[in-house]
Parts: C-alpha cells; structure tokens; sequence
C-alpha cells in the first residue's frame, strides 16, 4: 500500500516519508497483509508463473502477501514489479525483500499517473493489484489513473483493489488522519467502467479477517 501521485493538495510522498514507519506497524498491528495473504489463498486469479504489477506497493504487504499465498497453494511465482511514488516506502519494501530472502521481485519510484516513465517491458501484465494508492490521486484524474492501469493488463488479464471504503470510521481514521479520498461502492464500480474495465465484482475477506471489510473494498475486475 502507498502514495500514488505528487499531484494532491496533502503531498502523499511527503506524508508517507515521515510516517512510513508508524504505517508499517500500523498494518502489522491490524494484520493486513495476513488477511490478504488468506484472500489469495482461495482466489482463482492466481497460477504458476503469474505476472504481476504490484501499483502504489508502499512497504510491500500486497505484493509479499500474494507470494505468500502462491506458496502456500504449492503454486511457482512469476515475476513481480511494483512502484510507488515514495523512496522511503521503496527502502522499507526492499528491506523486507532482504529480511525475508525473496527474490523476483523489481521496484522503482514512479508516479501513477505518469506510467509512460516505467521501463517499457513493465506491461501485459496477468494481474495488477492495488491498495490503498489510488486514494491519493485527485478525484478529477481518478477514471485517468485507472485507465493508466488498465492499459497494463494484458487481453483477458485481472485489476484487483483494494481500497478504502467511505463510512463513519474512515472518514476520521483515514479521509484526515491519512488526507485521502473514500469512495462508496457505486462511486467506484462507475469510474472502473469508465476507464474501460468490465465485469465488476466486489469480493471479501474470509470469515476470520472480515473485520477487515469495515475499512475497504475488494474490487476484481476484467481489462
């Protein structure tokens, strides 16, 4: 999870470089990434050799929980990129790669909506996920950002989201405490469709992390 682009008024890199460390332990606190490591564990999207883009990764709880879960199912990763906008939420990323031994995966500071500047071979990708990031791009450039990654995905391939709800919890906790947008079901089912995705479908944690659903969405999608 992390900060998607330097145009909103909060400056989300600057944001996350002073807290990337109260960030990390606040998803740890939460058990984030076990909640989407035990998503994947009982997805169809996933497979041997799946080729992922991980968009706005902050520390890499996303991506680290996908390869957990494609371990888990006796299943061979494929190759992993991910970026986000914050070098200091990139460090963090890359020192759980060290800690943790895990290869195949490739980071660069990017912004999301400017995707012409990833290395050109970063595209036709099995699956691009996301969380957490697209709450920092403005709400006038959020169907761009959206087409930007939808653009990543191969014919046939899947955009999986994960993304802050906007209810009577949120709104404190996150819309300030971390300056985001929120955006309901219907507001968020409306833009994928207008960047071009199809067959919209909003799925949910399994039963022990479903406390997990109070803060967001999961949001599965066809390119």
């Amino acid at each position: 999870m992390g900060p998607a682009a330097s145009t909103t008024a909060a400056d989300p890199a600057g944001l996350f470089t002073r807290r990337t460390t109260s960030y990390d332990r606040f998803i740890r606190l939460v058990r984030y990434q076990h909640g989407l490591r035990a998503y994947f564990r009982r997805s169809p999207l996933l497979h041997s050799g799946l080729r992922v883009l991980d968009a706005g990764c902050g520390t890499g709880a996303l991506a680290l929980a996908l390869r957990g879960a494609l371990l888990d199912r006796g299943l061979t990763p494929g190759p992993t990129q991910a970026f986000d906008l914050t070098p200091a939420m990139l460090d963090r990323f890359r020192q759980h790669l060290q800690a943790g031994g895990v290869p195949g995966v490739d980071l660069t500071q990017a912004d999301v909506l400017r995707l012409d500047a990833l290395p050109p071979e970063w595209k036709d990708y099995d699956l691009v996920v996301s969380a957490s990031m697209l709450e920092y791009v403005p709400r006038d450039r959020f169907v761009d950002a959206l087409a930007g990654l939808r653009g990543l995905v191969r014919p046939g391939g899947r955009f999986l989201l994960f993304m802050t709800k906007r209810n009577w919890l949120t709104r404190p906790l996150i819309g300030r405490w971390w300056d985001s947008h929120l955006y309901t079901a219907d507001e968020l089912k409306e833009a994928l469709g207008r960047a071009g995705f199809r067959d919209v479908n909003f799925g949910a944690f399994p039963l022990l992390y479903r406390y997990l659903a109070t803060w967001g969405h999961v949001v599965e999608a066809a390119a």
